[in-house]
């Protein structure tokens, strides 16, 4: 025994058994399964698990090499051998692998062998031979999972069947000895006496398979069981009523143990020998005594002489043992083994209709122990659990009743609460109750249901059963789990026979039918209905307390439903009696799981779905070595989901640590379709779980099914649901009793037929979804017609409970095996985590719970992950924003220092040009990272693949704005800088005149013979300069009076209009009397006409739209005006900050503006008139007259000639005073030149770029989330809101909401400069880079080898042309008669840089954040408003802002609406203000009307009709919107006065929020943690 155990690796396995825990995780296997003798027994278990019927073979090839031409055998032709050719010494007999197997297997596996070898139709061990220190051994435990159904000749015409665990199946026995030796193989004969008419099986292992002729050591004395059960017409049954055969392996001389207890439970002993010993016939007339049922068969050899003493023997034999000649077989040349079979077959027939000791195996375990045989299931914990099970399940005689008085939870109770929460979400029977009443009722009811579920108690048996889980010690647990899942079966069947009975007999009445099938639907009951209880307990328990208070009974559950699933134990995942989740129970059993495996719960998710009795249970069975339970005789409900765990040396490659697998009830199940809510039960399902796989395989009985087109609908929506919301399992088409070889070839025509269902099927259902561009089943999931299709033959080759395995569906199901995992490993997708699966399963089970799935799908992980797209997004744009930026400034400012010849049509192409170069630049740069960043660095990125050409189309709207934005810019620069060069041309002719005078002045002066003082020198370059400026006439710019130059631009532009609207502007004088006004509602300004229509519609009159329009219409229309002005205003606002000239097209750009907005829809829809755009017009223009008059007055005053003259005659008089001194001036004219050149330039450039470092500054600080994610920034406001609770703010946030987010983020500009440190810093680093440039420049060799000065200046001011604007005046007043040395001035300069650097500090420092904020040239408080403003859009019903990422967005949507009396709305016929969230609306029976729909009710189902942009999702829980309740709780009675409506009547439940259930549930919906 010890040498074969070593032999097979299975030393270690004798003290510490080999178990389930073992065998049952996923392994790497390769590609060519070694035969060596080491893994001979895991190869065994490995085959039996896929079913493979050549499992028990255990050859090892000593001859691999295909390339030997002629037999492996070395025959020994002449005998010169004398050990057999045929016994090869690495072989081992088969059944010495499968004792010693058993011998190292624990019980349970031991049952689990057993059970795979019953489907094998494999004989199985009956006694164990006793080895060493163990005893012979009675496996009944191993039997007691095994199930068969039959149909006895009784039940034929009928089409009856019987059904039973084998070991309660009472049948006579028949057994089968060897005496001595024999050349008749025993177990072959028996082979075909039990074999079905048309083929032949090897029950039992024989001398002619492989490695049947090994010698056996330790299976010597095994006995072993198998049976015959009828099942299908009289003329094809060997047997017509059941039978059970024993055959004893080895000598029954050696075994007479074994042959004692078959002596007591056989109804006929057959004995095979060839020929009797006196000492052997001698101890069969010892044993057999008085039994009459002893029959032999005896080979008679073909050498005459043992012929002769063979007769004699018989002829002893039947003088011995008195028996006939009818009890004696003689075989002999004549007789072959046909006829041999025949006769036996005909005798057991015979022995069986006489019989009259049928027995039980459960009896023979009996007989067994009164022998002094040890039975495995008398071991104590098996017993105790037997007994503890057995207590539970006794009394249980009608199983609905029995449910209803011990598991109330799951009952009625558990049925409304289920009925409630998806009410809650479909809102069918709201009837005329608001919205958020009807569900505060719902709640109310749950809440109740709860409360009344706490109040149950455990009733005795399920506290027994608690007590199980809880107090037994770990295998005493397995052995009453076992037990428990037996008697339950067993009581299921019972129960299932008497309905099916009462079925047969009213098959006439459908009244009475559909009863039954409710009562069979009802008389399910297994474990999982004993674990829903508990689970349903839990769910009670924590909805009635926090976590930490439950009881100390109930807070162990979840672990203990943890180890369950860790002990591969099926655990319920949607309860199918109820149609629900317990969605708590369930995520606390899996939390406690991720935390028993160290958060090392990496899952990869398999499902299998199709119609009920196509073999999806046993593809998994087969694949997996599962335990889900087929042909139980119960209708199984629901989904049920088991874990595996995945070796460690495969992990890696697999990418997880456990595979789920789960499975599913048959969609279309004949027993449940007469129930209300079978199909749309089967779609939840559906859904339910392709959303939670990564693999879905469709299980599709027979190759051209008829039912294929029933659960292709219900696949293709779950399919096409999961493609909306980014999740793409891969699909497989499992098509199986296909037996045909040819098949897959074959059924090309097939797989295109399937595919044009799938395509057609596509097609509907995008439209049923409302979905456009999807029209093939391609368009959702990447399906390949061969690849993702397989044929697999059916499981039994014939006619069951007979036929053996077909061995083409162990091959085809180890291929789809082998195929998925290789496909798992590609990892196409990330595994799943704990907590992301569970995420999922809420989600999908919230959505599903809804009508429309797609609408109301939301899931914190899609979410995430597009909030972290969004954020890189943010931060790419404002990279490209920078950059371009950047590059505008330089080029602006290279602009202004353009000569007046460069500034032509030329300079402006060139500009164009050079744009569209650095934009595509920028524009691939922000691609390339974008989509580096989907495709390696997003997690969930597949989530959000919807999402990816938005953001990339955004990029191209964002390239294109800015590149408008650049040319509009640079264009407008171009102008000024043209209408500057012509003043300054003309001031140049002047300065030119006046240094020439200056000249003229100083040598006339340096000849005078007399010494001039200072006064005296005055009094001359005064009289020259006034003289000089005098000959020159120089003229001043000509003052224009912008009022009335908008004014007739106004005039000329509304000409068209009617003759009232010209004569309004005829009397107009000026546009100032329009300066402060405010737009005021006139009916002049609406088409009274229409109106008037409307009026006198009766269905208006009826329900009182007549007093309400107005206020409506006179809201938006105010609404709009005021948009429009505001526009207005910062497009005027830009144009003064440029110290520009005014240009007529402003006004122009004005009016377009006006123009554009009034023609669209919204607007359109308003029914204005001419007077309204008047009025607009005039209230616009009469507030930019003023400024632009304002703006032009200062240019004038700027850029006028001769007051520009009059300020340099003091510095031109500095320079001829120190000429004519001969004073040394390169310090003072490098002094000048810094204060009057470079101090405004480099103020001016801190200027242009402190805007930006400020945002940067701001977007790199601790709040920068604030402003990288529009959702963080609306939760950021929102908190801020309920902080300051203001009324006022909340007005102004909802109704003027760009407005409001404008001074919200100018107020936290402020505030984050409010100590001016900050400020400096930025300020201090932007001098330092200007300086550093400009000391790098002085320093340069190149340019201090400048001939002079003035050369020296203008190489200076080249190099910084892009930089610096530095005033050309100055730097002639600098260079005039300056001849200094190069050098000299150069070092002067630098040395003054210091002082000049903390000078303009000093200045800065003194200057407020509001100073500041006035001379960026870029605005931060713009650029952020930028990025959290997104598109501005306002949900139609409540006004919420759209969250979306990016600005090319197809649909606007928000993570929590409000109310929608917020937003103005009110019902139109009490004027009470609305309490109903539009996104509950949404989901229910109510319509809207407004004046989008021209007062006509519409569903607000359709809401997308009008709408289409938008998408409003139902909350997520019943407190997601608990932030808005509170606040249209507090201000109820303000809103109403302000919105001039009466208060709204608010659920009594939305007085009980607090502040701080308002925050919390505000931080739950944006999923701050």
């Amino acid at each position: 025994m010890e040498s074969l155990l070593s032999k097979l690796q299975l030393e270690e396995y004798q003290s510490s058994k080999l178990s389930l825990e073992h065998v049952m995780c996923i392994a790497k296997e390769n590609g060519r399964e070694s035969a060596a003798q080491t893994s001979l027994p895991w190869n065994f278990l490995r085959k039996l698990i896929a079913l493979d019927e050549t499992a028990r073979l255990t050859m090892v090839d000593e001859h691999e090499d295909v390339n030997i031409s002629g037999f492996s055998t070395k025959n020994d032709l002449f005998g010169t051998t004398e050990m057999s050719p045929r016994i090869s010494l690495n072989s081992v007999h088969p059944l010495d692998v499968l004792c010693a197997l058993l011998h190292s297997s624990d019980s349970f596996l031991q049952q689990f062998i057993f059970s795979k070898m019953s489907m094998c139709q494999f004989a199985v061990p009956l006694l164990l031979p006793a080895y060493e220190n163990k005893p012979c051994t009675c496996l009944l435990w191993a039997m007691r999972e095994i199930l068969k159904k039959w149909r006895p000749t009784s039940l034929l015409i009928a089409k009856g069947f019987g059904e039973g665990n084998l070991v309660n199946i009472s049948m006579p026995i028949f057994s089968f000895v060897r005496l001595g030796d024999c050349s008749l193989s025993k177990s072959k004969i028996l082979n075909y006496v039990l074999s079905p008419s048309y083929t032949h099986h090897n029950f039992f292992v024989h001398q002619d398979i492989e490695c049947g002729y090994q010698p056996k050591t330790i299976s010597e004395g095994l006995l072993e069981l198998f049976w015959y059960f009828p099942g299908g017409s009289q003329s094809s049954n060997t047997f017509h009523e059941p039978i059970a055969v024993m055959n004893l392996r080895g000598d029954l001389e050696f075994n007479q143990k074994p042959f004692s207890l078959m002596t007591k439970v056989s109804s006929a002993f057959f004995i095979f020998s060839e020929g009797l010993q006196e000492k052997q016939w001698r101890m069969l007339e010892r044993l057999v005594s008085d039994n009459s049922n002893f029959y032999f068969i005896i080979a008679v050899p073909d050498d005459k002489h043992c012929q002769e003493e063979t007769k004699k023997s018989i002829r002893k034999l039947v003088t011995s043992l008195k028996l006939s000649s009818k009890h004696i077989l003689v075989k002999d040349s004549k007789m072959n083994e046909a006829k041999i079979v025949k006769e036996i077959q005909n005798l057991i027939r015979s022995l069986s209709k006489a019989s009259h000791t049928s027995k039980t195996l459960e009896e023979v375990g009996d007989m067994a122990n009164e022998l002094g045989i040890f039975v495995d299931e008398d071991v104590e914990e098996c017993q105790r659990a037997k007994k503890l099970a057995k207590k539970i399940t006794s009394q249980i005689i009608d199983i609905s009743q029995y449910k209803k008085q011990t598991m109330v939870l799951q009952g009625d109770l558990w049925k409304k609460i289920t009925k409630n929460e998806k009410e809650l979400c479909r809102m069918r029977q709201q009837g005329d109750i608001s919205g958020e009443t009807y569900k505060s009722e719902l709640q109310g009811q749950i809440v109740e249901l709860r409360r009344q579920q706490c109040q149950r108690e455990l009733q005795g048996d399920m506290k027994k059963f608690l007590f199980a889980l809880t107090d037994l010690p770990h295998v005493e647990k397995l052995y009453f789990l076992k037990w428990m899942k037996i008697f339950l079966d067993d009581i299921t069947r019972s129960n299932l026979k008497e309905l099916q009975a009462e079925y047969f007999k009213n098959s006439t009445s459908m009244l009475v039918l559909k009863q039954i099938d409710q009562k069979m639907s009802e008389s399910s009951l297994g474990l999982e209905h004993f674990l829903r209880e508990l689970g349903q307990m839990h769910e009670a328990q924590f909805f009635k307390t926090k976590r930490e208070e439950i009881g100390q009974k109930f807070s162990k559950l979840p672990g203990l439903a943890a180890n369950l699933l860790l002990d591969r134990f099926p655990l319920e995942l949607m309860d199918g009696d109820a149609s629900n989740i317990p969605l708590q129970w369930i995520t606390d059993v899996l939390t406690e799981l991720d935390k028993k495996t160290g958060g090392k719960c990496r899952m990869r998710v398999i499902t299998v779905l199709g119609v009920q009795s196509t073999g999806k249970s046993t593809l998994l069975n087969t694949m997996f070595g599962l335990q889900f339970p087929v042909a139980s005789g119960r209708c199984t409900r629901g989904a049920f989901m088991t874990l595996i765990k995945v070796k460690e040396n495969f992990q890696e490659e697999l990418g997880c640590e456990f595979l789920l697998v789960i499975d599913t009830e048959g969609l279309n199940a004949p027993e449940l379709a007469s129930l209300d809510d079978s199909y749309e039960h089967d779609h939840e399902l559906a859904t339910l779980v392709v959303g939670l796989s990564d693999v879905t395989i469709i299980n599709i009985s027979m190759e051209n099914s008829s039912e294929m087109k029933d659960i292709l609908q219900v696949v293709v929506h779950a399919f096409l649901r999961m493609n909306e919301i980014g999740k793409k399992p891969n699909c497989q088409f499992v098509h199986q009793n296909v037996s045909d070889v040819s098949a897959h070839s074959r059924g090309t025509r097939d797989r295109k037929k399937l595919l044009e269902h799938l395509n057609q099927m596509t097609k509907a259902a995008a439209k049923m979804e409302k979905l456009e561009g999807i029209t093939t089943f391609s368009d959702i999931m990447n399906y390949d017609l061969n690849e993702h299709t397989w044929y697999i033959s059916g499981l039994w080759y014939g006619i069951p409970p007979m036929a053996p395995i077909n061995t083409g569906y162990s091959e085809g199901v180890l291929l789809l095996k082998k195929y998925l995992l290789e496909f798992l490993g590609r990892k196409q997708q990330k595994p799943q985590s704990i907590p992301d699966f569970l995420e999922w399963l809420k989600s999908l089970w919230n959505a599903v719970k809804h009508e429309k799935f797609i609408f109301s799908f939301r899931n914190s992980l899609i979410a995430d992950a597009y909030d972290q797209l969004s954020i890189k997004y943010s931060q790419l744009e404002w990279i490209f924003r920078k950059e371009l930026y950047n590059w505008m400034t330089k080029l602006l400012i290279s602009i202004r220092n353009e000569p007046a010849e460069n500034l032509t049509m030329e300079r402006l192409s060139d500009i164009m040009m050079s744009t569209s170069e650095i934009l595509s630049t920028e524009e691939k740069r922000m691609h390339h990272l974008l989509e580096t960043y989907f495709d390696s660095e997003l997690e969930n990125a597949h989530l959000v693949e919807k999402y990816r050409e938005d953001f990339f189309k955004s990029i191209e709207r964002l390239k294109k704005v800015l590149k408008e934005e650049v040319i509009n810019k640079c264009r407008e620069a171009l102008r000024i800088q043209k209408a500057k060069r012509q003043i300054e041309s003309l001031k140049d002719g002047y300065i030119s005149k006046i240094e020439e005078k200056v000249t003229l002045l100083l040598c006339s002066c340096r000849d005078r013979t007399q010494k001039m003082d200072v006064q005296e020198l005055e009094v001359e370059f005064n009289t020259m300069w006034d003289d000089t400026i005098t000959s020159l006439q120089v003229k001043s710019i000509v003052k224009q009076d912008i009022d009335q130059i908008i004014l007739q631009q106004l005039r000329t532009e509304m000409s068209h209009k009617s003759g009232a609207v010209n004569e309004k502007l005829l009397h107009i004088k000026t546009l100032y009397e329009f300066t402060d006004a405010t737009y005021k509602v006139r009916d002049e300004h609406f088409d009274l006409k229409w109106y008037k229509q409307c009026q006198d519609k009766i269905w208006y009159k009826a329900v009182g739209v007549k007093d309400f329009y107005k206020e409506d219409y006179s809201f938006k229309s105010k609404q709009l005006a005021e948009d429009l002005i505001d526009n207005g205003l910062r497009y005027i606002d830009q144009h003064l900050k440029m110290n520009e000239n005014y240009h007529h097209t402003f006004c122009l750009e004005l009016l377009k503006m006006v123009n554009d907005r009034l023609q669209q829809k919204d607007a359109k829809n308003l029914h204005t008139t001419d007077h309204f755009e008047l009025e607009v017009k005039l209230l616009l223009l009469g507030k930019a007259a003023p400024k632009f008059q304002k703006m032009h007055d200062n240019f004038v005053k700027v850029n006028d000639p001769y007051l520009q003259l009059e300020a340099l005659r003091s510095e031109y008089f500095s320079v001829f005073k120190a000429v004519f001194q001969e004073k040394d001036e390169s310090k003072t004219r490098a002094k000048h030149f810094c204060e009057l050149c470079l101090k405004p330039a480099i103020v001016q450039y801190v200027y242009h770029h402190l805007g930006q470092e400020m945002v940067n500054d701001i977007l790199k600080g601790n709040d920068n989330m604030k402003y990288m994610s529009r959702s963080f920034f609306q939760m950021r406001v929102q908190c801020k809101l309920l902080e300051d609770h203001s009324f006022e703010h909340y007005v102004k946030y909802i109704n003027n909401y760009e407005c409001f987010v404008k001074e919200c983020i100018l107020d936290f500009v402020k505030e984050q400069y409010e100590d001016p440190k900050g400020l400096q810093s930025l300020q201090s680093n932007i001098i330092l880079s200007i300086f550093q440039k400009l000391r790098n420049i002085l320093q340069n060799v190149q340019i201090q080898e400048s001939v002079d000065v003035s050369e020296f200046l203008r190489n200076v001011c080249k190099v910084l042309h892009k930089d610096l604007v530095i005033s050309q005046e100055d730097v002639k007043v600098i260079t005039f008669q300056n001849f200094a040395s190069v050098t000299l001035f150069a070092a002067d300069v630098e040395s003054f840089l210091s002082d000049l650097g903390e000078d303009i500090l000093s200045e800065m420092r003194l200057s407020t954040i509001e100073s500041v904020l006035a001379m960026v040239i870029l605005k931060p408080e713009e650029e952020l408003f930028k990025k959290v403003i997104g598109c501005g859009k306002q949900c139609p019903f409540c006004k919420v802002p759209c969250e979306a990422g990016c600005s090319e967005h197809t649909e606007h949507f928000a993570t929590i609406h409000r109310p929608q009396g917020l937003g103005r709305y009110r019902y139109v016929d009490t004027n009470v203000l609305c309490s109903s969230l539009c996104s509950t609306d949404v989901v229910t029976e109510k319509s809207f009307r407004n004046s989008d729909t021209d007062w006509k009710f519409h569903p607000y189902k359709g809401y997308r009709d009008f709408y289409p942009d938008w998408m409003i999702q139902p909350d997520p829980s019943i407190n997601a919107s608990d932030y808005w309740k509170f606040i249209f709780k507090e201000f109820n009675v303000q809103f109403a006065k302000e919105y001039n409506a009466k208060p709204a009547s608010l659920p009594k439940d939305w007085y009980d929020i607090s502040k701080d259930q308002a925050l919390e549930s505000l931080k739950e919906s944006f999923r701050v943690k």
